[in-house]
């Protein structure tokens, strides 16, 4: 791609291969670097494909390693990196993708390849690899599912794909770092519902939607937006599903609901939306698309219509009204 420099931070240095480095990087590949890079060739050994850029990882004179940049379509480039055995835990990996990323990345005014994108492409279950990604300053950007034998280790069935832009603010900045946490730190499902009763008496029925995507029937509400408040996604919901409006007022209940039917687990938050005796559900107008019906419910119905967790967090929601617990989990 360019002519290959010599790089380091002051404490690894990434030079080009010698003929006298492949004994120590034969010695080096273990069963870790099989297990995850595949058996054969040690990664960074100089081949001829066209567009790679191998680095050799020194420390103190020693060969610890190897990194490579394989350029793409564009202006991009995937990197990995390898430590052999016996020089692990150190930070080396770290220290070297950092500096070669930063490399790749860095203007050709200013000797570097002028690349606008290096991403890796981490095996989902390789803890220790994701880890110098993000410790080098790589952003999680999503996972990459793959039927497994299809590859580079058989057993694999995800990849996590992280990268830098040349765009992105500096490492040293606090902006670039928030960021970074902020790429893959776990994120958890709010779905926002409103309670809401046709009277205030322990008569009350409580108004659920029959939704067409399931045979069950549920609290109005639906899924919080990235970046949007679960209160005005209630309303929000409510407003754009059965079209009325609707004040969710106090939080009444947050319901923990665990992994199910192959959703992932979620925050569930009831609002109270009072007492309105003013709807009669069969003049709203359904989002036909997700909604084939409403109606306000006696408990009985509730139990009936309802899944058995459903149903307990709307009992506990009510119960709320009245000085209840205001935390459950799955309506316990």
């Amino acid at each position: 791609m360019t002519d290959q420099p010599t790089l380091t931070d002051g404490t690894v240095t990434l030079r080009p291969w010698r003929d006298s480095d492949v004994a120590a990087a034969e010695a080096g590949h273990d069963e870790l670097i099989a297990r995850w890079l595949g058996e054969g060739t040690p990664v960074g050994r100089p081949d001829d494909e066209p567009g790679v850029v191998a680095f050799v990882v020194e420390h103190d004179g020693q060969v610890v390693g190897s990194v490579v940049l394989q350029r793409e379509d564009g202006d991009s480039a995937g990197v990995r990196w390898a430590l052999y055995a016996g020089h692990r835990h150190r930070g080396y990996a770290t220290r070297a993708t950092r500096v070669v990323v930063d490399w790749a990345l860095t203007g050709r005014e200013q000797g570097g390849l002028g690349l606008s994108r290096v991403h890796a492409r981490v095996d989902a279950d390789n803890e220790a690899s994701l880890r110098v990604a993000t410790r080098s300053g790589l952003r999680r950007e999503g996972v990459q599912r793959v039927v497994a034998g299809t590859g580079e280790r058989p057993e694999a069935e995800a990849y996590v794909v992280l990268s830098r832009l040349s765009t992105d603010p500096p490492l040293s900045e606090p902006g670039a770092f928030r960021a970074l946490l902020n790429s893959f730190l776990p994120r958890k499902r709010a779905i926002a519902q409103v309670l809401v009763r046709d009277s205030a008496g322990p008569d009350a029925r409580v108004l659920l939607c029959g939704l067409t995507y399931k045979q069950d029937w549920d609290l109005p509400g639906g899924v919080v937006e990235v970046g949007e408040s679960p209160q005005l996604a209630a309303a929000r919901e409510v407003e754009e599903e059965l079209g009325f409006r609707v004040s969710a007022d106090r939080l009444l209940l947050t319901d923990w609901l665990p992994p199910w039917g192959g959703w992932d687990d979620a925050l569930c938050l009831v609002f109270d939306g009072g007492v309105r005796d003013d709807i009669d559900p069969a003049r709203l107008h359904l989002q036909a698309r997700e909604i084939r019906a409403a109606e306000f419910c006696t408990p009985e119905q509730v139990a009936d219509r309802c899944a058995d967790f459903t149903a307990r967090r709307i009992t506990a929601a009510l119960a709320a009204l009245t000085g209840g617990a205001s935390y459950t989990e799955s309506g316990r």
